[in-house]
């Protein structure tokens, strides 16, 4: 991780992460107020981690990408 300060906005968004055992989706992080463009740093310092997954919405296959604290995440909220 880098050195850069964890921001509320950040804070927040990590500790959301952690309610979410199996992860929440983007979709979900959107909703709650949370950019894409704070998920991918949060990817790229290493706090969190996307993974994409296909799920079927009726008959058409969607892509869903799921956001997972890391234990750098958990570490940064002093967990």
């Amino acid at each position: 991780m880098t050195n850069r300060k964890l921001t509320a906005v950040r804070r927040r968004a990590l500790e959301l992460l952690a309610s979410c055992p199996g992860g929440c989706s983007d979709a979900l992080m959107q909703a709650h107020g949370f950019p894409a463009a704070l998920m991918v740093e949060l990817v790229r310092e290493g706090l969190a981690t996307a993974t994409v997954e296909r799920m079927m919405a009726g008959r058409e296959p969607m892509d869903v990408t799921r956001v997972q604290i890391t234990e750098a995440g958990w570490q940064a909220l002093g967990a």
